[in-house]
């Protein structure tokens, strides 16, 4: 691709306009410092219903969705349509559980959800289980958002490494700075981009490609030569759709950004408006779909990169050829900030999840709110290096397989999490053995999958036949659900022997109405502790020049 200088001043503008109101968000609805977990991390609990919307909006709805969805959907076809039961599934089922665990949080002081299983089952071993799966999941899908920016500056006719680091300099330092409070607000102007284009790519590309019609024949006309997919869904994918549709909705909230987003709301009401009025995003994800009909439509042909071509470009590409070049370069900002939001929220979630859950549990049991600070925000810039290293050792199939596998580790902390929220019957031990042989099998699943595009031979989707674990089927199904059913078996059979030879549990802190407690929203800033005053010992005075002290001291108390 030769260099486009209208698309990239345009982006290089709107991406250096949000980086610069991410460092000036730390002034924004600021409380005394900024040297303290819960406005760092969690915004201070100051969002409403507004900029909760826009920022659980801009945490969920990434540049995943904008390019690497329909990136498979030009692949394979109607199988890559999974995430929209994926969105209608999660919301009825989060509504139940996310206000329970904010009321929970709010009453207790939990900052991630490995402290409340803590303070739920008693076992610090477990919490540790929870922040470390935490962590690990994040890093591919923070891997996939910088590889959504890079396809992005291929398409513009910008090669080499250094745009990505800058972008990454740019999400580092603006993160650094102002916590969650910068891509709570970057999330705004993110989101009306994304509608901006989403609006124009239905009607416009349409029109030029002679009607939706003549897209479906052509996508239809495509798959039919080449055997690789369908427009519909065949019956051999069946039993995958429906196990991926249902694992990603079920792992889609214990991931640790969208729980930090969720906690970071004023109040109860704030999440249960935003569970109702989310799913407008999913009607948005269809048609972001349907772009990768278009591509076909449009004889979209992918970059190629060391050889092999790049999925992630077809979307760019569809863009630079069907849109005048200055809004071209507007639709490409959308992506590069939609990348940069969820990538900043997902490092804040999990830097809490080691400094609550590793640094001050393990290593400064006294670690001050001001030591929390500081450690989280390095934690925050180590977490982005480690899915750089990420994007070097994954080489799967299709880009949307780096946010599966990350769902294939998360799915781990159901029991302990999506489940402990509503009931308390299984046993700590039984949850940790369970997580452990969920681990450990997901892991060896994905480990034995290989990716026939590129001949490696381990880590390359999230699919395995069922013929290769000795079903009489060859089937293929999600990974992260074979694994979370294994997990829950052990987890129940162990339950049932440590009840049974009465294994000491652990004790759980929290109480049935701390579930369902609304506090009342700390919109005041919080006093500053008062800084102890030396001690000066005097002469004593006279009578009266007591009785005038006293005096003195009632008036200024």
């Amino acid at each position: 691709m030769t260099l486009n200088l209208t698309e990239l001043v345009l982006f290089t503008v709107l991406l250096t306009g949000v980086t610069v109101m991410g460092l000036l968000a730390s002034r924004w609805r600021r409380s005394h410092t900024m040297d303290d977990l819960q406005e760092w991390g969690l915004g201070g609990h100051r969002f409403g219903s507004w900029i909760t919307w826009f920022l659980i909006g801009g945490d969920l709805y990434t540049a995943y969705t904008f390019i690497a969805i329909p990136a498979l959907i030009y692949q394979v076809g109607g199988a890559g349509f999974f995430s929209l039961p994926d969105l209608a599934i999660v919301y009825p089922m989060v509504y139940l559980l996310l206000v329970r665990l904010w009321s929970v949080s709010r009453t207790h002081g939990y900052v991630t959800t490995a402290d409340f299983v803590r303070g739920r089952f008693g076992s610090r071993a477990l919490a540790l289980c929870v922040a470390v799966t935490g962590i690990l999941s994040t890093l591919p899908y923070i891997a996939l958002q910088l590889m959504c920016i890079e396809a992005v500056l291929k398409t513009m006719g910008v090669n080499g490494e250094w745009p990505v680091v800058l972008a990454f300099v740019g999400l580092a330092g603006f993160t650094y700075q102002s916590g969650l409070r910068a891509p709570a607000l970057i999330a705004v102007v993110k989101d009306i981009l994304v509608y901006a284009v989403v609006i124009a790519a239905v009607i416009y590309i349409p029109m030029k490609l002679g009607g939706w019609g003549h897209i479906f024949d052509a996508a239809g006309h495509k798959f039919a030569a080449n055997g690789k997919g369908n427009v519909v869904l065949d019956s051999g994918n069946q039993l995958n759709y429906a196990s991926l549709a249902l694992g990603s909705a079920m792992g889609l909230f214990l991931f640790p950004h969208t729980s930090t987003a969720a906690l970071a709301s004023r109040d109860r009401n704030v999440i249960k408006r935003n569970m109702a009025a989310l799913p407008v995003y999913s009607l948005a994800v269809g048609f972001i779909a349907l772009l990768g009909l278009m591509a076909i439509a449009a004889g979209v042909v992918p970059l190629t990169s060391d050889g092999k071509p790049d999925s992630n470009t077809v979307v760019p590409l569809l863009f630079h050829q069907m849109f005048p070049d200055w809004f071209a370069g507007i639709a490409f900002a959308a992506v590069g900030i939609g990348a940069l939001v969820p990538a900043s929220v997902m490092s804040i979630g999990a830097a809490n999840l080691f400094t609550r859950n590793i640094y001050r549990e393990f290593l400064r049991p006294q670690a001050s709110p001001a030591q929390e600070a500081k450690v989280s925000k390095v934690a925050s810039l180590v977490v982005k290096f480690g899915a750089l290293i990420c994007t070097l050792m994954l080489t799967p199939q299709f880009s949307t397989d780096f946010q599966l596998i990350g769902n294939v580790i998360i799915l781990q902390t159901l029991p302990a999490v999506g489940l402990g929220i509503v009931i308390r019957w299984f046993h700590r031990t039984g949850l940790l053995v369970g997580w452990v042989v969920g681990m450990a099998s997901g892991l060896w699943m994905l480990y034995r999958i290989p990716n026939p595009a590129t001949g490696h031979a381990h880590f390359g989707g999230n699919a395995l036949p069922l013929s290769d674990l000795g079903l009489p089927t060859h089937m293929p199904m999600y990974v992260g659900f074979l694994a979370l059913v294994v997990n829950l078996v052990v987890t129940v059979l162990v339950t049932l022997v440590c009840r049974a030879v009465r294994v000491p549990d652990g004790i759980d802190e929290t109480r049935g109405d701390d579930y369902f407690r609304s506090p009342a929203p700390q919109d005041e800033p919080r006093p500053v502790p008062a800084t102890p005053q030396p001690v000066t010992i005097v002469p004593a005075a006279a009578p009266a020049a007591r009785a005038e002290g006293l005096v003195a001291l009632k008036e200024e108390s």
